[in-house]
């Protein structure tokens, strides 16, 4: 029923395939537009309106070291760096 269709994006102008599985999702979606940008572009656009994240430092409450996290760290929770939360979750 679907076939891969070559599309052209509209900011690159690179080509890009739009493939039976993504036209399949899509009618199922009930969208009724095309993609008009290849997926680079679409990350790109994606990631550019999230803006720049804000990073808080803080001590991480298990080795001491330092840790950087997307959140104000509050001074009666616990924050761990990434390699002790990682620990935590394998346990």
């Amino acid at each position: 029923m679907f076939e891969d269709k070559t599309l052209i994006c509209k900011d690159c102008g690179a080509e890009f395939v739009f493939t039976a599985g993504e036209q399949e999702f899509y009618a199922e979606k009930g969208f009724e537009n095309e993609p008009q940008r290849c997926k680079n572009c679409r990350q790109a656009r994606k990631a550019s309106s999230k803006g720049e994240r804000e990073m808080f430092t803080a001590t991480c409450a298990k080795c001491g070291g330092e840790a950087k996290v997307p959140f104000k760290p509050r001074e009666d929770r616990p924050v761990y760096c990434s390699e002790c939360f990682a620990k935590m979750k394998e346990d």
